[in-house]
């Protein structure tokens, strides 16, 4: 009987000691990591990236997608010319892969390494020479090999090591080891949990210390000590933008410029929509007139020329995808601004896709080193930041001079349901939004001076057709229809019972506008663009002025 006690006992203690005695196995970083021959694992700030880095040579390489989609590098690959290229804020430097020199400004700068290397069907740019075109620091480490990139600077969440202790591959003292950590250490703080905290350690470990091993959370400024810096200047004007988009679609529009304005008052900037793409290889019709330029002028205004893609026999991503086709257009425009003597571009280009937008950025970029040499104002038109990130604000705020949010089209042809073309609450959102990736003093935002008229049908289809201000007032007393401002969407909305079936409209007027001119004023916007000229009444510019002082 003694005897089973003893045995009992044992083996509850037993039992008791391996259930509290910390595991020391080991996991192999290589097999954590899921690096293969020839692979380095690839940090990105506190998170390990699925791609892969190499290590050839003994230098570093990134994967050139990851450079530009998730750590928002400006480098390119130009298919045309087989170069990968890099837009400064004064020219565009080339590599050819496999190459130890570069050319910029037509001179070649030499290397002691090679600046880009193909691998499979992935390029990969080394890191040191990342380093010097973009605010990034990184660190190599080895056994295995991986690649720490530090590349958003700021405010992070750290915490010390109290005493010495083990870095665990999940929260639990029976959790395989990955790595040590000594006393004084310091780590990033991921998760804080009860009893554990994950954290990264400076070498690219992600895993779980013990919160009795660990000092209290602090904040921690992570500042960048390259030698980088962005470098471009900006056109930007000191007073605000009251900005008309004129639409002209013929010499003869060009010659009303005096009519069209007699009743117009504050606009500093006019815009007419004077330029297109007309073709894959670069060609753009032009009606720019020095005559209207002189006129505009004469009347204290700028005159920014419009250019659009609207052509529908034009491939936007054949066009932009093409350096020849993109220098092409960009040629002919400077051609025609100094020809005309215009003051800036308004770039229009409508309905990207999230494959072309990689291209018109690149677009932008290299319009910005011609407008910036030769003082033309640069202004960028975007749709509301809905399902549209891949236009890249963030770049556009950058290398532009002006961001314009085209605020409405909230319900427009092709909806499905009849709608505001422009509710208060989805101009807020756009502005909010765009500035989360732009500075105020560089967005614009595009108001529209037109109403839709809807029609449900008593058969289930919907339609609408556009109206000025003055031809919906009109409709709203010729048919008796009452109006009342609806508080959701800052508007006054009214609805006609037909026999046909149900008429609803959300106008766009004086009381609209100046809700929308409130929010340009509290967000300290740089101005406000407005869609379109002669579709306004005389007394909305009063309203538009007031904001902008």
């Amino acid at each position: 009987m003694l005897l089973i006690i003893l045995v009992a006992v044992a083996g509850i203690v037993t039992g008791f000691i391996k259930k509290y005695t910390p595991s020391d196995t080991r996991m192999e970083l290589a097999d954590y990591y899921h690096t293969g021959e020839g692979e380095a694992a690839l940090i990105l700030q506190d998170t390990i990236s699925e791609a892969k880095g190499k290590i050839v040579d003994g230098r570093a390489y990134l994967p050139y997608s990851v450079i530009t989609n998730e750590m928002g590098g400006r480098f390119y690959w130009d298919k045309e010319s087989e170069k990968m290229l890099y837009t400064t804020a004064t020219d565009t430097l080339e590599i050819k892969p496999e190459d130890t020199a570069y050319t910029i400004a037509g001179q070649t700068k030499q290397q002691d390494y090679i600046l880009v290397k193909e691998i499979g069907e992935e390029f990969y740019i080394a890191l040191d020479f990342v380093e010097q075109y973009m605010p990034i620091q990184g660190e190599v480490y080895d056994k295995p090999d991986r690649i720490v990139v530090s590349y958003k600077w700021g405010d992070i969440n750290t915490v010390s090591v109290s005493k010495d202790t083990e870095v665990r591959y999940q929260g639990g003292i029976k959790s395989p080891i990955l790595s040590d950590v000594k006393k004084g250490d310091t780590l990033i703080l991921l998760e804080e949990m009860e009893n554990w905290s994950r954290v990264m350690t400076t070498d690219g470990i992600d895993g779980y210390v013990e919160k009795k091993n660990l000092e209290k959370p602090q904040t921690t400024e992570l500042s960048y000590t390259g030698e980088y810096k962005e470098d471009y200047s900006s056109l930007t004007r000191e007073h605000k933008i009251n900005l008309a988009w004129h639409q002209v679609t013929s010499e003869a529009a060009n010659a009303a410029l005096g009519e069209t304005i007699q009743n117009m008052a504050g606009v500093n900037v006019i815009s007419p929509t004077w330029f297109s793409v007309t073709a894959n290889e670069g060609t753009i019709s032009s009606l720019a007139s020095a005559d209207y330029v002189n006129e505009a002028h004469s009347r204290g205004m700028e005159v920014w020329g419009l250019i659009d893609n609207f052509n529908p026999d034009v491939s936007t991503l054949e066009t932009l995808s093409s350096r020849s086709s993109r220098e092409h257009i960009i040629q002919k425009l400077l051609e025609e601004a100094q020809r005309v003597a215009l003051d800036g571009i308004n770039v229009d280009f409508e309905a990207l896709t999230e494959e072309e937008a990689p291209h018109f950025i690149q677009f932008v970029r290299e319009l910005s080193v011609v407008c910036r040499a030769n003082n033309l104002v640069l202004s960028v038109d975007n749709p509301v930041p809905q399902f549209t990130g891949f236009y890249n604000r963030k770049e556009q705020g950058i290398v532009a001079d002006y961001v314009i949010i085209m605020g409405y089209d909230e319900h427009t042809t092709g909806s499905e349901e009849a709608g505001s073309v422009a509710s208060l609450p989805f101009v807020k959102e756009g502005i909010e939004k765009t500035l989360q990736e732009v500075p105020k003093e560089k967005v614009i935002n595009g108001i529209p001076f037109y109403t839709r008229l809807w029609t449900e049908s008593n058969n289930g289809t919907l339609s609408s057709e556009v109206m000025t201000m003055d031809a919906a007032s009109q409709y709203i007393q010729e048919n008796g229809i009452e109006v009342y401002w609806e508080k959701e969407t800052a508007q006054n909305y009214g609805e006609l019972l037909t026999d046909n079936g149900t008429q609803k409209i959300w106008l766009e007027d004086e009381q609209s506008i100046e809700e929308k001119m409130k929010l340009i004023s509290q967000y300290e916007l740089a101005g406000v663009a407005s869609w379109k000229l002669g579709f306004e009444r005389a007394d909305v510019w009063s309203v538009i002025s007031q904001y902008l002082q």
